[in-house]
């Protein structure tokens, strides 16, 4: 009696672990070997390896770049996406502005009193 107690109390416990260890032994069993895996995605594999062979031999031979701005690197393609243009120097003088004359006042046009037309009759 004592026993069957002590299993009810980890009912749960033991339910999550059987289930988790049904789960893991049908994807042994049903999941494709590794070999298999492998072999369906080996030009896949061979690719991503030569290619990062290729960016270690680049990344060795070429020399470290150095500015000469002093500006952090990537500092001029952030401000570039950022639309925020460099002040540049300007090359033309401004042009002087021709000093502006008052317009003539148009001509005043007649008033018609409220409920005339501009029709002679």
């Amino acid at each position: 009696m004592e026993v069957s107690q002590r299993l009810l109390k980890f009912k749960f416990p033991i339910l999550f672990t059987s289930i988790l260890v049904l789960l893991v032994s049908c994807l042994f069993i049903l999941a494709p070997r590794f070999l298999t895996i492998i072999a369906y995605f080996w030009p896949l594999l061979l690719s991503t390896a030569l290619f990062l062979v290729a960016v270690l031999v680049f990344a060795r031979a070429s020399p470290p770049g150095t500015e000469s701005s002093g500006d952090k690197t990537g500092e001029g393609l952030l401000d570039y996406v950022a639309c925020e243009p460099e002040p540049q120097p300007d090359l033309d003088p401004e042009p002087e502005l021709e000093p502006e004359l008052e317009p003539e006042p148009a001509p005043a046009l007649e008033q018609i009193p409220a409920g005339e037309s501009l029709k002679s009759e």
